[in-house]
């Protein structure tokens, strides 16, 4: 059960968006109808248009069944080095416990290390213990604490 990952294809943004919106913290804030919202397209434009955005698309037998973003960011930390920030992970719900998103993050260690990061972030929710025990599993720590200022809807 073989994964390849990707970058996501302008064509494949629908099933993208449904997979970000089948999420229990993400329901209230997104949409997955069609036709999509432009906003979703102006974001992917802009990320398939810098080198430092990967929008990935997972595949397995010719069906997309998983997605995330990673953002390679430079830093003057650590002398200046790069980090990669991973966001947006999601698995498609019939396929779910089938350790694919281990191998989309092993995947996504993988481009970090080619890049030659230094370190690797993510947040996630706070309520999803889950997911915290998924990274950890994968030898994520926590270290900070998150937060957020959201400044419009």
């Amino acid at each position: 059960m073989t994964l390849t990952m990707r970058p996501a294809t302008r064509a494949e943004l629908p099933a993208i968006v449904a997979l970000l919106w089948d999420d229990e913290t993400a329901r209230h804030r997104e949409d997955p109808r069609e036709p999509l919202d432009p906003r979703y397209l102006a974001a992917f434009d802009a990320i398939a248009a810098d080198p430092n955005q990967i929008l990935v698309a997972a595949e397995r037998d010719g069906r997309l069944v998983g997605t995330m973003q990673l953002s390679f960011l430079p830093g003057l930390s650590f002398r200046g080095a790069w980090r990669m920030q991973i966001e947006a992970v999601r698995i498609a719900r019939d396929v779910r416990g089938q350790r694919l998103g281990e191998q989309m993050i092993r995947w996504a260690v993988d481009q970090a290390r080619a890049r030659d990061c230094k370190l690797i972030q993510l947040t996630s929710t706070a309520t999803r213990t889950a997911a915290h025990r998924f990274y950890a599993r994968l030898g994520f720590v926590q270290s900070h604490v998150g937060m957020k200022l959201h400044l419009r809807d």
